[in-house]
């Protein structure tokens, strides 16, 4: 389960990204259990809001809504999010052209969080025209759940030790052996196979044989083979953390700041004030979650280019886009075009739509 340094207070990361392995090429992984923990936690939260009438959606219409924004909401606008915002951005149109597939194979690459919230929102558009409700009401039980999903999603990008913080010099800290698969690090990747075979010759001698003959694609799958060599030989995680520098663990942080507490923040709202204008929730969640970003960003390794070298990620910039989105929301709630909660739990005015 990880090293610990107890004189620095820095843990090394080694845990499992599967839960349970079914064959080679099929397993069980806290990923996807994380999105499936927040599916099935938004659909309690949603049912509760709408039994108390604190949602314009039906209480028995709950879980279609649930099924059908996770499918052309979250995974859709999540995946094509990332292969725009990303992907083309890094490798280039003709990428994705000579493998359409990749679109759909979100275990390269995951998702992009900005792409899933632009998905659900105009998936909530279209499902409030079709159901004629109230489209900023919509959001702002949605955007509670959805904060929810960032907090399992991140929680997962932890486990798996993917998109982790930037080096600190502080004397705690983490560090993430999967930091060796970045292109820059190819000669310490190299070095860290060596020396990983002599401290479990019986286990990785072989491995270390095929190295170098093997493609690059297939370095990595070798890598991940002394990963899980580390999990039983805290010597062969010794090694690995000899070539990889402390870092912020970032996703913790992204878990608690535009997850756990943006959700708390929002639903506290919703409670305390149940009869504000619809759009007055989901407004606030566009701004604070891009000022929860802008600030995570701070310590978070930007996994693409910059926007502005050293200055401004492409996190950052895509979050600015947020805050005029939010005030928007907040704009036309408080003129009063989208309506409130009436004392039945229904649409006041529907002009907002």
């Amino acid at each position: 389960m990880g090293s610990v340094n107890a004189m620095l207070g820095v843990w090394v990361h080694n845990l499992k990204p599967e839960i349970l392995e079914i064959s080679d090429k099929f397993a069980l992984r806290w990923y996807g259990l994380a999105y499936l923990a927040g599916f099935v936690t938004g659909y309690f939260v949603l049912k509760w809001m709408a039994e108390r009438k604190l949602w314009v959606v039906k209480p028995d219409k709950v879980g279609d809504f649930i099924a059908y924004s996770a499918l052309f909401g979250v995974f859709l606008g999540g995946r094509l999010g990332y292969v725009l915002f990303y992907m083309i951005p890094t490798h280039g149109f003709g990428y994705v052209m000579s493998d359409p597939w990749v679109v759909i194979r979100v275990w390269e690459g995951g998702m992009a969080s900005h792409g899933g919230i632009l998905g659900l929102t105009i998936f909530a558009f279209f499902y409030a025209r079709n159901t004629k409700v109230s489209w900023p009401g919509i959001g702002d039980g949605l955007v509670i759940v959805s904060s929810l999903g960032v907090f399992f999603g991140r929680i997962a990008n932890f486990i798996n030790g993917e998109l982790y913080g930037r080096v600190t010099s502080a004397g705690i800290g983490m560090k993430f052996p999967k930091e060796l698969l970045e292109p820059e690090n190819e000669g310490n990747l190299r070095a860290a196979m060596a020396e990983a075979k002599g401290a479990d010759p019986e286990r990785l001698g072989q491995l270390w044989q095929a190295y170098d003959q093997a493609p690059n694609e297939l370095r990595g799958q070798m890598f991940e083979e002394v990963m899980t060599v580390s999990r039983d030989n805290p010597a062969v995680l010794e090694v690995l953390a000899k070539y990889v520098e402390t870092r912020h663990p970032s996703q913790l942080y992204q878990a608690l700041l535009e997850g756990l507490g943006l959700c708390l923040i929002l639903f506290m709202m919703r409670i305390r004030w149940p009869r504000m204008p619809h759009g007055v929730i989901t407004g606030t969640f566009f701004i604070l979650y891009a000022t929860f970003r802008i600030v995570a960003e701070q310590f978070r390794q930007p996994d693409s280019a910059w926007v502005v070298e050293n200055m401004v990620t492409k996190g950052q910039f895509y979050s600015v886009f947020m805050f005029v989105i939010g005030a928007l929301f907040l704009v036309f709630a408080f003129r009063g075009k989208t309506g409130r909660l009436g004392e039945d739990g229904s649409k006041k005015n529907v002009s907002g739509r």
